[in-house]
């Protein structure tokens, strides 16, 4: 397994200041193999959910949990919403015999449901597939190419790897999905996913999808709430403002997960994937996702203008602005985009991350960032 443990310190930490923790992330993320590490292997203070016999320990809820002492796990919460309301009472003992790690694969509601329950005593924190940084730069194509569900990246073989991916996809849209949403056929909603892989790195416009498939415009919105409720998609919403030129208007779409992209676009090896003609927007999601999931950057937005201008990331820090551009390139110059980008948002720096192996300023407050510092430290951006 690879080292976890700059997430591991987010969750002890939150553990120290709250009573509630909740780790939320995809299936397969690896929250529970983290989560076990908490207590001993043979501990009464795991509860699985989707195990029957933890199901059935947790029939009087009340009971089974107001004895535990230190901390206590719950896998698999949102099978059980209705023990949001127990752990509030159990949260308000004092003194506080016990603190809730609670792990839940990111239902839409689970949020919801947390937030009105717990309010004041909860933290969440996302735990989503291996970052770059965790795998190392030395694997760093392995980690594009396959993405980072344990399952996928730790694979003996390509094969093996791209099997686990189709099987995932395949049990989300089979037999979770239709959970929230059974008006569409799995046939129709592979057709669907696939074609939100196509707009990756691109200007959603759901009505564009909904008449290619035949279906309302509601219904695309509706699942691509899905996949952002399920933590696979990421929508970034766009900034716009009064600078005097038409704005685009409409969010851009990344999925979070380079090797699910892969395998719904139908990329099977490195080769394939550097001659695809989508292989720009996929090393772009890569690093997007790298900075959002390991800094505190969760308003993001992107920037572009009807005249071609436009800004892959604008992010705030400290009262100021500033702007990153993803490019694959050894040697980026600098563009008119990035010049007007920079003079209409008023960006303090314009960093440009590309998978070259050194740093350097390219001119006064716009800066090249090698793929490998930015790994190294993704504040480096800002």
């Amino acid at each position: 397994m690879l080292d976890r443990s700059e997430t591991i310190s987010r969750v002890t930490a939150a553990l120290r200041r709250s009573q509630v923790v909740l780790l939320l992330g995809p299936r397969q993320a690896g929250k529970t193999t983290l989560a076990r590490g908490f207590v001993k292997p043979d501990s009464p203070n795991y509860f699985d959910l989707e195990t029957p016999a933890d199901a059935a320990r947790l029939a009087e809820p009340m009971i089974a949990l107001a004895w535990l002492k230190g901390t206590v796990i719950i896998d698999e919460i949102q099978r059980r919403p209705e023990l949001f309301p127990v752990l509030r009472v159990l949260a308000d003992r004092k003194p506080l015999p016990a603190r809730f790690l609670v792990l839940g694969s990111a239902a839409p509601e689970l949020l919801r449901q947390s937030s009105e329950s717990l309010a004041g005593r909860l933290e969440t924190i996302q735990l989503g597939p291996f970052t770059n940084a965790e795998c190392g730069l030395a694997r760093l194509d392995r980690r594009w190419l396959r993405g980072g569900f344990p399952r996928s990246f730790l694979a003996r073989s390509a094969a093996d790897s791209s099997a686990w991916r189709e099987s995932f996809l395949s049990a989300l849209i089979e037999r979770d999905l239709p959970a929230y949403d059974s008006r569409l056929a799995p046939a129709l909603l592979w057709r669907l996913w696939t074609m939100f892989a196509h707009h990756h790195g691109q200007t959603m416009h759901g009505s564009q999808v909904a008449a290619g498939l035949g279906i309302a415009s509601s219904t695309v919105r509706h699942h691509l709430d899905l996949l952002e409720g399920l933590l696979i998609a990421r929508t970034l919403a766009p900034w716009f403002e009064n600078v005097g030129k038409r704005q685009v208007k409409s969010p851009r779409l990344y999925f979070r997960d380079t090797g699910l992209l892969h395998t719904l676009l139908g990329i099977g090896s490195m080769k394939e994937l550097l001659s695809n003609p989508r292989c720009g927007a996929s090393w772009e999601g890569l690093v997007i996702e790298e900075i959002l999931a390991r800094t505190p950057h969760q308003d993001a937005y992107w920037w572009s203008t009807h005249q071609g201008a436009e800004i892959d990331l604008v992010l705030f820090h400290r009262g100021k602005r500033y702007g990153v551009e993803v490019k694959r390139a050894d040697a980026p110059g600098i563009t008119p985009s990035m010049r007007s980008a920079k003079e209409a948002l008023g960006l303090a720096r314009v960093s440009v991350v590309t998978p070259g192996a050194r740093s350097y300023d390219l001119a006064k407050d716009v800066r090249v960032i090698s793929i490998g510092d930015l790994v190294a430290d993704p504040s480096s951006v800002v």
